[in-house]
């Protein structure tokens, strides 16, 4: 079969060649209806396929970005990826997704991988210990976003959670409802992961504005595996907590968990808030009370950053950090 070509389609339609490449490139300002709607027609009867490596080769990109997400488990990761790619999509570009795992060095290796296949800009959920990686990148101007996560002083352009807001307002809903026993339970920070740390201090602040005091023994953080053990600690003192703050949404999955493993109810035996919005959060007996993050508004803020420093080449200084607001979405767990 001959390949359909440029010309092929051009002639058929009886239009410039560069017509056709400007309607391929979405360039319609000075393109009548008719012409629009003419060039279409051609492509689906001839059944034209562009060239991507020969486009690529001529406007020096690849049209593919990669985004290297810490864990595609947690709810937030899949809500934001699949936004951003419709909006990417929107502007012709492709996305390849890579899961880390939370893993540094399986984050590294996906990193070199697209950058090796010559993406023209990488989407970040940094695992924060591959510094030099990062630097490296910031030095040699290759476009870079950070999503929910932050590294201090790195300077790279970065979307993410008020996280301190998240924990105030939980905390706030708690104490409303005369909850005075209010443990919050999160997920490792041992590397100091931005979100975590921030939740928790977030807590801590609104904990001292309420005028309640921080009890050590209602704060923890441990790998996912260890949650069910923490919980079961928790709930073994004398005093147990009232209300649970889960910092994000695989320790709310533990926490329901155990919940309904030991009959507890909710919020009767301890109230409970989960940070993120989970699907099954509205039809869990009773519904449960969620921080929610504006996701649609970050993918398009993080899409739009990344998409700047691929088209404005000789000014990729972008550092600013994009913090949006959490809402309260108010059920019936607290």
């Amino acid at each position: 079969m001959k390949n359909i070509t440029i010309a092929d389609v051009a002639k058929h339609a009886k239009v410039s060649k560069s017509t056709v490449s400007q309607f391929l490139n979405k360039r319609f300002d000075y393109m009548s209806e008719k012409t629009k709607k003419k060039i279409e027609e051609t492509i689906k009867e001839l059944n034209y396929q562009p060239n991507i490596v020969a486009r690529s080769l001529k406007q020096k990109a690849t049209f593919t970005v990669g985004v290297v997400v810490a864990n595609i488990l947690h709810t937030f990761s899949t809500q934001i990826i699949r936004a951003m790619e419709d909006a990417f999509h929107e502007q012709g570009y492709q996305i390849i997704v890579c899961n880390a795992d939370d893993e540094p060095e399986k984050e590294k290796k996906y990193i070199e991988m697209l950058l090796a296949k010559q993406v023209d800009g990488i989407m970040i959920f940094p695992t924060g210990c591959n510094l030099d990686l990062y630097e490296r990148m910031k030095r040699q101007q290759f476009p870079v976003v950070f999503i929910d996560r932050t590294i201090k002083d790195l300077n790279i352009a970065t979307v993410m959670l008020d996280n301190q807001m998240a924990a105030k307002l939980a905390v706030s809903q708690f104490v409303k409802n005369g909850r005075k026993r209010i443990a919050l339970i999160t997920t490792s920070i041992i590397r100091n992961i931005s979100p975590r740390v921030e939740r928790l201090e977030g807590f801590k602040n609104a904990l001292a504005d309420h005028g309640l005091p921080v009890n050590k023994a209602y704060l923890k953080s441990a790998s996912a595996d260890q949650l069910p053990a923490v919980l079961e600690e928790m709930f073994n003192l004398p005093a147990p907590p009232d209300a649970l703050l889960a910092g994000n949404d695989i320790v709310l999955y533990e926490v329901l968990r155990f919940m309904k493993k030991r009959n507890l109810t909710i919020p009767g035996d301890a109230a409970v808030i989960g940070i993120d919005d989970v699907p099954f959060a509205s039809f869990f007996t009773p519904p449960i009370s969620t921080v929610a993050q504006p996701v649609a508004e970050m993918a398009e803020k993080a899409v739009e950053l990344l998409l700047f420093q691929i088209k404005n080449k000789e000014d990729r200084e972008f550092e600013d950090i994009f913090r949006y607001k959490p809402s309260l979405i108010e059920r019936d767990s607290d």
